[in-house]
């Protein structure tokens, strides 16, 4: 395999109107196809995986290695199973921007639509709420979520696709999740996180290493401990007007791109109030409270290693970079069945779609192109 680096820098503008049209049609014929010979549970679980996406989304002809990648893909997608969504089984929330805001009046629509219960629709609605939250607050490595898909089919197996934007860095990175694969929603849930670069110091609250930080910050609540007195005294234990990672220890407390931050605040002290006031029993419960956010999360889990001793994990939780692997290793051993996966099922779906003899020939020769040059 080839070996090099990939950036995923930020897009601007907007995706051209011939590419866009051509981008929806290929994605119809592509996902029915897939659909009708796998399922629309096989076609999510694939939609999920890091790899098979951006090897989805190089065939469609965006950008391979931009962020665009991932907003017009799943825009094209959306666009190209509309009104089709009851009879392939398959169903796509929500978008960039503003459109994302919308995800859980799509959800709703779409549950009238097809006879889901309520109760299931407002779960959905939890859920997709939820990791947006696990992936801006959990963990807080400076990509601000600006993307949001919530898909889900009739079996009750959903995903979410979302990207955050850095700007500093110029920047982008995405995050994967698929329900068959989550054991605990706040303790590495992820299917992926795809990213050019690994930061050196994150904020990982999903990290199983900071378990014991999180339960000290549950202890704290549920105990209702008088948490403004711990802040205060933390913040009299630093230069007497700031609560400071890097002035408890430039070792434990290094984050990056934040290094200081005024944390106590009259919003803070709001949202604490609304900590103490209901029950908490588990970190989701925490994290789901209305007002959390990354600030308060922060706060949180610095009084909790100040008190209990349990630092949080820094380390970068990204799973992927914009490769197959290596042959050497480097960044990591060639996933030969996932390498080959991809291929087939794209190459099946190629020949058993509807396209004509010459597009099918076009599709195969750039899927061609695109691995088997560089297949081990």
């Amino acid at each position: 395999m080839k070996k090099g680096i990939a950036t995923f820098t930020l897009d601007y503008g907007r995706c051209p109107p011939w590419l866009f049209e051509r981008m929806v049609k290929l994605a119809r014929i592509i996902v029915i196809a897939i659909i009708e010979n796998f399922g629309p549970n096989e076609f999510l679980k694939r939609l999920s995986d890091p790899v098979w996406f951006q090897a989805f989304g190089s065939l469609l002809a965006f950008d391979w290695n931009a962020s665009g990648l991932t907003t017009t893909v799943m825009a094209a997608l959306k666009e190209a199973i509309f009104g089709l969504e009851k009879s392939l089984g398959i169903f796509i929330c929500g978008g960039k921007g503003k459109t994302s805001k919308k995800t859980p009046d799509q959800i709703l629509s779409f549950a009238e639509k097809i006879n889901l219960s309520f109760e299931k629709a407002e779960k959905y609605i939890y859920l997709s709420r939820l990791t947006a939250k696990v992936d801006s607050a959990l963990i807080q490595d400076g990509f601000q979520i600006y993307h949001h898909n919530f898909i889900f089919t009739r079996s009750g197996l959903w995903a979410v696709i979302q990207q955050g934007m850095n700007i500093k860095l110029e920047k982008a990175r995405r995050y994967h999740w698929f329900s068959e694969n989550i054991k605990n929603l706040t303790i590495e849930p992820h299917q992926g996180i795809q990213s050019e670069i690994v930061l050196p110091k994150v904020l990982n609250l999903v990290d199983k290493k900071s378990l014991n930080n999180r339960q000290g910050t549950l202890k704290l609540i549920k105990e209702k401990k008088d948490l403004f007195y711990e802040i205060k005294r933390i913040k009299r234990l630093t230069d007497g007007s700031q609560l400071t990672f890097l002035n408890l220890s430039t070792n434990d407390f290094h984050f990056h791109p934040i290094l200081k931050e005024n944390f106590f605040d009259k919003r803070l002290d709001k949202t604490i109030n609304q900590l103490i006031e209901k029950p908490n029993q588990t970190f989701e419960d925490i994290l789901m409270t209305q007002g959390v956010g990354p600030k308060t999360i922060r706060a949180l889990t610095l009084v909790s290693e100040v008190i209990f001793g349990a630092p949080p994990s820094y380390e970068d939780p990204v799973r992927y970079t914009y490769t197959f692997g290596g042959k050497d290793g480097i960044p990591y051993p060639v996933n030969k069945n996932v390498y080959d996966q991809t291929i087939e099922i794209i190459e099946k779906a190629i020949k058993k779609s509807s396209l004509n003899f010459f597009e099918k020939e076009k599709l195969l020769r750039k899927n061609e192109r695109l691995f088997f040059k560089n297949k081990v």
